[in-house]
């Protein structure tokens, strides 16, 4: 009798904990379907007509990005292009009637500027170059018909300007490149007054008055430090320009271009660069100031731009809010929000009216409640350097001995920011906790911190990734056994380079168009990248002068150093990272033995653009990751019943 009064309490006990257990399961995430996170957006990319009567936003035509026009107030809906290939890259209204955007072919990046009139007539290729890339320098807002472009169709390695009728085509050169002018910048009015030249390692600013004058060069600096024009001031004689001349943060300055010397600063943080200014056309003053520590933030200049974003605020405080675009008068904006759990809403906001109107949610399939916090986060390195980045949690586990995916960003020169990451959401919601880490050369942090990544692909670049994952272990967070590297393009080699260099740190590995031969790589690069080729050698190690360093941090050189299943994806059309780096890297793991999953789309270049191809890469990476770190199902055995009901 006593033993079964026991066997009856030890079922109670089961059947409790059961229901804890499955309390915990409810509050977990509810699965969400892959295609949620990489499909087509209904409607994206919303700008607002010159005149305020229409805006244009891209939408899925047969799986690709196309440009429709929308009457403000009237649901009819103008297709201007129809696109079956690949997606639109970018646009934007040139006046009040015609709509210029660029577009590739296969990911090779030689973009191709087009016009349209809103009623969908005269479309037109206005570059129909063949491997040229085109730049837009200015859109010229006060020429109706006319915008200055750069075009390498001269010499492929530098870029011309030209001045561009966006109705008939007709160009005319504006200015001849000579080899050395790596951008240019127009004053107010439209003219080509500022030019900028890399030689080697300097860098300097060229100047003239007008456009009859020739240049001349009014500043000559190292390329680490300098001043970045960013526009003229309303008298079109100084600019507002991005400054580390003598410092190691950016700051806003005034600098008086014609005599090449800093008047006065505008703005500074003693954290991070600050690199961002706005202005306000119609009213010809400088509003705001943003940048980026954990996340954005914004300084105010102007009571009528900051009394703008506190109404804004007031009902969309919840949300980072940002003004994509503004009509030519100031008085009507396109607003869109976000999170870190959500990609928010587009709105329409009248300042006239003061009506703030929801134009569409970015992605009203994902439920925000069901996303994963994205939380800022800080390490120290080995040798004692402060790394920020981003932790996220699959939503609802317990942070403790987790499968974890560490995701060092591309660039390397960039930074990772606060904010909805489809990748990362993706995997939290497969139960994958995520590490974005800005390790040493990440971007916004200052020119000592920049400088300390020169020459260091591979080593301490590398060991404050391999920091990040100690941390992540040493805070019980990461179980041991079941870490996993992906990265893109520089995050890609950072894959191969974790993979070869620290093998016990990672249980596999996923390069997406990630560099393998350091050699080959600097082979071949794009013609447009040559004129930077010296100050690549510097940054990364010259070819010739820095051979074993570079052998060194070449993991393809280091196969045999790979001990874990490797999954490599890349574009074939690929101009940055060829597609080569690949081959070999495949090659080398396949003479060891190693298992490497290889997938190749013809049609792409540097990232996945078309749906298809996002969809299908994902997927295979979902499924290489659960098979190598994934929770591995528990099947009760009859002793462990048996032991949890005598307990």
């Amino acid at each position: 009798m006593k033993q079964i009064s026991l066997l009856i309490i030890g079922l109670v006990i089961i059947t409790f904990f059961s229901s804890c257990n499955q309390t915990k399961k409810e509050m977990r995430a509810t699965k969400v379907p892959l295609k949620d996170f990489f499909r087509n957006p209904e409607k994206s990319s919303f700008k607002i007509s010159p005149d305020g009567k229409y805006y244009a936003f891209k939408a899925p035509y047969e799986k690709r990005m196309n440009i429709f026009v929308q009457e403000i107030g009237k649901d009819s809906v103008i297709q201007l292009t129809k696109d079956t290939t690949r997606d639109i890259s970018g646009y934007f209204w040139a006046n009040n009637d015609r709509i210029l955007y660029l577009k590739d072919t296969g990911g090779n990046e030689n973009y191709k500027l087009y016009g349209v009139n809103i009623d969908g007539s005269n479309l037109i290729c206005l570059t129909d170059f063949e491997g040229v890339r085109t730049q837009i320098i200015d859109d010229l807002e006060d020429i109706p018909d006319e915008v200055i472009i750069g075009l390498n169709k001269r010499n492929p390695q530098i870029f011309d300007p030209y001045r561009l009728n966006i109705v008939t085509g007709e160009m005319k050169m504006i200015a001849e490149n000579p080899g050395n002018i790596m951008g240019w910048m127009t004053d107010h009015a439209g003219k080509l007054r500022v030019a900028f030249v890399l030689n080697g390692l300097e860098t300097s600013i060229l100047y003239r008055d007008t456009e009859d004058q020739d240049f001349k060069v009014v500043l000559t600096t190292d390329y680490k430090e300098g001043v970045n024009p960013m526009f003229f001031d309303f008298d079109n004689k100084n600019v507002y320009a991005s400054s580390n001349l003598g410092r190691d943060k950016k700051e806003i300055v005034l600098f008086d271009i014609a005599n090449g010397k800093e008047i006065k600063t505008i703005y500074k943080n003693d954290e991070v660069d600050v690199s961002s200014l706005s202005y306000s056309k119609k009213r010809k003053v400088v509003t705001a100031v943003s940048y980026t520590t954990d996340k954005r933030h914004r300084h105010f200049f102007d009571k009528e731009t900051e009394d703008l974003f506190t109404r804004l605020k007031k009902d969309l405080g919840q949300y980072e809010v940002v003004i994509t675009s503004e009509t030519k008068n100031e008085d009507k904006f396109i607003v869109r929000t976000y999170s870190d759990r959500s990609l928010g809403a587009y709105y329409l906001y009248d300042k006239n009216t003061d009506k703030l109107e929801k134009i569409i949610d970015a992605a009203p399939w994902i439920d925000e409640n069901n996303m994963a916090v994205e939380k800022p986060i800080e390490y120290k390195s080995r040798d004692g350097l402060t790394i920020h980045g981003y932790l996220t949690l699959p939503k609802g586990v317990e942070a403790k001995n987790l499968p974890v995916v560490i995701n060092p960003h591309g660039g390397p020169w960039h930074r990772d920011s606060w904010g909805f990451n489809s990748e990362v959401q993706y995997l939290a919601n497969k139960g994958y906790a995520v590490l974005q880490m800005n390790f040493r050369g990440s971007t916004g942090y200052g020119r000592k911190f920049l400088e300390s990544s020169y020459k260091q692909w591979g080593l301490t670049m590398q060991d404050d990734i391999s920091d990040g994952v100690q941390w992540l272990i040493d805070e019980g967070i990461a179980d041991p056994k079941r870490v996993a590297i992906y990265g893109a393009s520089y995050g890609g080699y950072a894959t191969l380079a974790g993979l070869a260099f620290t093998p016990e740190l990672y249980a596999c590995g996923v390069d997406y168009v990630g560099v393998a031969n350091l050699f080959t790589f600097m082979k071949s690069i794009p013609p447009y990248w040559k004129p930077m080729l010296e100050m690549m050698y510097n940054q990364v190690g010259d070819p010739v002068k820095d051979s074993a360093l570079l052998a060194a941090a070449s993991p393809v050189f280091h196969a045999d150093k790979i001990v874990v299943p490797l999954f490599i994806a890349q574009g074939a059309n690929d101009p940055r990272v060829n597609k080569n780096e690949s081959d070999q890297m495949v090659a080398a793991m396949k003479a060891r033995g190693i298992t490497v999953e290889y997938m190749v789309k013809d049609n792409e270049g540097h990232g996945f653009r078309n749906e298809e191809n996002r969809m299908d890469f994902y997927r295979a990476m979902g499924d290489f990751l659960d098979q190598h770190i994934g929770d591995k199902p528990k099947v009760e055995t009859d002793t462990e019943v048996k032991n949890e009901i005598e307990k």
